[in-house]
This record gives C-alpha cells, structure tokens and sequence, in this order.
C-alpha cells in the first residue's frame, strides 16, 4: 500500500464497513469483505499512521457531556499574531474546532457552552485573546445536516 494523503478504492470499502459496525473485528471486516484478516488489519494500521483516520472524539455528542450549545464564532485576527491566537484558543476547552477561512474574518471557532450565560464567557474569553480584533458569535439553532462522510466514502468505493 503506497504512502498516500487519500484512500483507494479498497480502504473506501474497509472504511465503509466500519461506519455500518464501528467496534467489527478485523476478522469480521474480513470475512465481510473478502479479503485477509492480515490485509485489513495492515490498511487499517496504515490509514492510521498516515493520519488519515480522524479522532475518535467526533462521535462524543458534547451535549452528552453538559454543553448543549453549539456556536460558531468568526474572528478577527492580527495577521502576525495568527499562530499566537491559534495556540491560546486550544487552551479554551469549550473551544471544539478552529479553522482558517478566507473572506472578511480570519477563523472560524466552533464552541460549545452550557447556556447563554456560558456562552457569553466563552465568547468574551475569545476576543479577549490578544491579537483578536472582532468577534461574531452565531448560534447554531438546529442541525440540519450532520457531520458525515459516508456518501464520499460510497462514491470512492465504487469507482477508483
């Protein structure tokens, strides 16, 4: 299996049957796919190692753990304190997600809060991070579409 930033065909398929039984042996897996127990436990090994596999943590719904609202709050930022920002909003653990976007604002934080009062702390430790100018907070009212991949991983298991 050559070292890769994307799966083939065959990792699709594995991955597939991963989403549909998530805790599958590998001699399950096998079986299910008609392939060795040593491949599917190799690819799965690779896929892993070539950090193609995301963090089990995704699937920890956060209200399950206190915090039912979810936010996205798009920041400022001071070009050359980017890195600077970046670290200090890993140090908020109501920060889930933050990822560099083009447009007006700089990042867009996912955060989660336990309620309105929380969320305004959260917000307000945000902008309160140096080099953040401007912050926008948008709650997130309702899920319409959640986090999938699925249907990617279908489209590549039946083409290559």
């Amino acid at each position: 299996m050559p070292n890769r930033d994307r799966v083939d065909q065959t990792d699709a398929r594995l991955l597939l049957a991963l989403t549909d039984q998530p805790r599958a042996t590998a001699i399950a897996l096998a079986d299910r796919l008609g392939m060795s127990r040593n491949t599917v436990q190799a690819r799965l090994a690779k896929l892993e190692q070539d950090g193609l596999l995301d963090s089990f943590e995704r699937r920890i719904a956060p209200r399950t753990l206190g915090y039912p609202l979810t936010a996205y709050v798009t920041t400022q930022v001071t070009q050359r304190r980017l890195d600077e920002v970046g670290a200090a909003l890993a140090d908020i653990p109501e920060v889930l997600q933050v990822q560099g976007i083009s447009g007006q604002t700089d990042l867009m934080v996912r955060v989660v809060a336990t309620d309105g009062d929380d969320l305004y702390r959260v917000a307000g430790e945000i902008l309160a991070i140096g080099g953040v100018e401007r912050t926008s907070t948008a709650l997130v009212m309702r899920e319409m579409v959640g986090y999938r991949i699925t249907p990617l991983l279908r489209r590549l298991s039946e083409t290559d």
